[in-house]
């Protein structure tokens, strides 16, 4: 075609994208007028070819295309369906032209799953705790944050390892190391760049303040049997007193009456 003259050429190539597996891609390729054909290739490989006489030809369900008209340009929009990861590579228009501007990037990305085995857990005071956040099944390995209530919690407070999966996959385990001083919610975050937020699990830490009101309560008992030890020792010192006046007394009674009666 170029040794017949043709003088057309891509005005506007297709652009890099990242999406979750299972979802669609799409890349526009613009030409100018004069094209006769033009092919998509993926990693190398043709998957769709579009004529100019006769439009799309498809060979397989899961690339398809929309074509569009405008003014003298004419543009090619391939439509990647149920994308999965080994889709990621290299994107192709081509129309049997040097060019520099026709090729993309595709990335395509695996949302995995994110898990604190526990959905709440009891906390005593002045209790050291390790709250393991597991993500399995990503691609690429996601990164990884905690959230203290609605506060982002310092790097230095958590240690995130990541290692290979299965089937190119990975996996994250983040370990949170802390000290509660009240009931609270932590959350975990992983997050790739496909994602429109990043995905999320929680626990709520419930503070457990009972062994405090114990001490409180014990603290309160030991208090009360001091008062009750020294209220009962004063009553046992006055009781005997009193009986010591009283045995006294009698004693002097019973002398009195003894010498009256020998006088007599």
């Amino acid at each position: 075609l170029t040794g017949l003259g043709f003088c057309y050429s891509i005005t506007k190539g297709p652009e890099n994208a990242t999406v979750l597996a299972g979802s669609e891609a799409r890349f526009n390729c613009t030409v100018s007028a004069g094209w006769k054909i033009l092919i998509w290739l993926s990693k190398g490989n043709p998957v769709l070819t579009v004529l100019s006489s006769q439009g799309s030809v498809e060979t397989t369900e899961r690339f398809t295309s929309h074509n569009y008209t405008s003014g003298d340009q004419f543009t090619s929009e391939l439509i990647i369906q149920n994308t999965q990861l080994s889709d990621s590579g290299r994107i192709e228009c081509s129309i049997q032209q040097p060019s520099d501007n026709n090729f993309a990037f595709l990335s395509v990305q695996v949302n995995g799953s994110l898990l604190i085995k526990n959905s709440t857990l009891t906390v005593k005071e002045n209790q050291t705790i390790e709250i393991v956040c597991e993500a399995l099944g990503w691609a690429p390995a996601p990164d990884i944050s905690w959230m203290r209530n609605d506060s982002l919690v310092d790097k230095s407070s958590y240690v995130t390892q990541q290692s290979p999966g299965s089937y190119g996959l990975h996996n994250a385990l983040s370990t949170l190391t802390l000290t509660p001083r009240d009931t609270e919610v932590l959350t975990c975050l992983a997050d790739i760049e496909a994602l429109p937020s990043p995905q999320n699990a929680t626990v709520t830490l419930i503070f457990d303040n009972s062994a405090t009101e114990n001490d409180y309560s014990e603290d309160n008992r030991s208090t009360w049997v001091i008062v009750l030890a020294v209220v009962l020792s004063f009553l046992g010192i006055v009781l005997l007193i009193v009986i010591i006046v009283v045995v006294v007394r009698c004693c002097l009674k019973r002398r009195g009456s003894t010498y009256q009666n020998e006088i007599r």
